[in-house]
């Protein structure tokens, strides 16, 4: 028991020499880390103040700097005011010099001013007394004259005044004269203009249609079977669609001809149809012509209505839209009467824009104008086409002025507003341009023949050509019996003699050829 007493006496005094021990070691460390932090404060604060006195320094030489550019800027500033200063002080001394010249000027002005004012005032005085010793002059010589011409100064006033009237009266009627002459060959220069351009700015085609149509066939076995039976086949097609059928010894083709393009339409597909389908025989035949004259009625409307879109016109009437597309089939001259009237109708459009009216209405006149050139069966046909076309535009609801423009197209009625001329003018450029109709041979050949035989009835022509198509006429003369004055004349009188004894299409240009050759041989 003691000595567990001692043991745990022993370990307790062990324990607390221990912790003083501890202690003791732990004051001494803190003391030297509290020496050492001294030590370091005080080398901060050293280099803390040697910083500071190096900023210092550099905050004092800046300042100086920036003291030193802030002087130069402001004795620059002195400076440029001290010279603004005298530049104005300068202008100021020139303007006072300059004012008082000024001063000095007018001075001497005002002096000489008054002077000739003073002179004016006398020469004034003087022409009062002339004026009214000219006024008693005067009315003395009046009534001289009045007592020697026994006439009042009204009466001879009115007298004289009667006289500058028809003097005037003679003087603005010749001025009148010579400005409608003047604006006579402005408008037909404008005109010409005016036709031109429209002509350019429109494209066209040639005359392609004729009296018949080839149908070809495969072989020359379909003829006999168009033919039929001792020729029951070909009657009835012939009597079914009105056209003419022939069957010769061409190969491959038969031919179709009829003057009446629809006719000659509805037969050749009714054929096709036929030869296509195998069954040819008079029944068959019959209903196929008339399956296909449907379809070309209605084939006839679409065209009508694609013409009129295409041209922007509204409103018109069912029945005149059937003509319109009637006119595929028709021809005039070998020129197909709806390309004829569509391109009337772009002339008449274009024209009228550069004269400042309402295209749409010419456009709507200019592919009327020739319905009159398809008619029914009710038409009058001892009626001309212009004047039947009036009839249906007015029947159908047209205006007056397009009616008025379709009639009066070939000069049939008289013209009452501005769109006939035009329709006129285009309807002549469309159907006279090179290549829009076709003739006959035979008297395409004597019109050529025609207009060289009336040159060569003129003395001193020696030859002459008629060249393009008939629309020129060459002639070349002798220059021996022929003066330049003389060939001027010849072209006018040749060209008065065509107009006169030719009927002819477009316009024909006389050009007369004078020409002096000297020829020598060196040997």
């Amino acid at each position: 028991m003691d000595n567990t007493i001692l043991i745990i006496a022993g370990i307790a005094i062990g324990a607390l020499i221990g912790f003083i021990i501890a202690k003791m070691l732990e004051r001494s460390n803190a003391s030297k880390l509290i020496k050492s932090a001294k030590k370091s404060a005080a080398a901060i604060v050293k280099e803390a103040n040697a910083e500071g006195e190096s900023i210092k320094k550099d905050k004092i030489l800046q300042a100086k700097e920036k003291f030193l550019e802030l002087k130069a800027e402001h004795e620059k500033v002195i400076m440029s005011r001290d010279k603004k200063m005298s530049d104005a002080e300068k202008r100021i001394r020139d303007k006072e010099s300059q004012v008082s010249s000024e001063l000095s000027k007018t001075k001497k002005l005002n002096a000489q001013i008054e002077e000739k004012s003073n002179d004016f005032d006398h020469r004034l005085e003087v022409l009062e007394k002339k004026q009214s010793e000219l006024d008693k002059l005067h009315k003395s010589q009046v009534e001289q004259l009045e007592v020697i011409s026994s006439l009042s100064a009204d009466e001879a006033k009115q007298q004289l005044v009667e006289s500058l009237k028809g003097e005037a009266k003679s003087d603005a009627m010749a001025y009148i004269q010579d400005k409608m002459e003047e604006a006579k060959l402005t408008a037909q220069q404008e005109a010409k203009k005016i036709i031109i351009n429209t002509i350019q700015r429109i494209g066209t085609e040639e005359a392609v249609d004729n009296c018949v149509s080839v149908f070809n066939i495969e072989s020359d076995d379909v003829k006999g079977r168009i033919i039929g039976r001792e020729g029951r086949n070909i009657r009835a097609i012939e009597a079914a669609t009105g056209v003419e059928i022939i069957v010769d010894d061409t190969p491959e083709a038969i031919i179709l001809s009829c003057f009446d393009s629809v006719r000659r339409e509805v037969a050749r597909l009714s054929l096709h149809k036929l030869v296509t389908d195998g069954r040819i025989h008079p029944a068959r035949i019959e209903e196929v012509v008339k399956k296909t004259q449907k379809q070309i009625e209605q084939e006839i409307i679409e065209v009508g209505k694609r013409t009129v879109i295409d041209l922007g016109i509204h409103g018109l009437h069912p029945e005149l839209i059937k003509m319109v597309g009637r006119m595929k089939y028709r021809s005039s001259y070998g020129q197909n009467l709806l390309q004829h009237s569509r391109e009337v109708a772009k002339l008449c459009g274009v024209m009228a824009a550069e004269l400042g009216l309402n295209p749409k209405l010419a456009k709507r006149a200019g592919l009327l104008h020739d319905i009159g050139k398809v008619p029914d069966a009710e038409a009058d046909m001892e009626t001309p086409h212009a004047i039947l076309g009036m009839q249906w535009a007015e029947k159908f609801g047209e205006k007056p002025d397009v009616c008025n423009a379709i009639g009066a197209h070939h000069d049939e009625i008289e013209m009452k507003s501005l769109l006939s001329p035009i329709i006129q003018v285009c309807d002549a450029i469309s159907g006279a341009r090179p290549g829009a109709r076709r003739q006959v041979l035979d008297s395409y050949i004597q019109r050529l023949k025609d207009l060289e035989e009336i040159a060569f009835g003129f003395n001193g022509v020696k030859k002459a050509y008629a060249i393009q198509a008939g629309r020129e006429l060459r002639v070349i003369v002798e220059s021996e019996k022929v003066s330049d004055q003389n060939a001027a004349d010849l072209s006018f009188n040749i060209s008065q003699k065509i107009q006169t004894d030719m009927t002819y299409p477009g316009q024909v240009k006389v050009t007369v050829i004078r020409e002096t050759r000297a020829i020598n041989i060196a040997k």
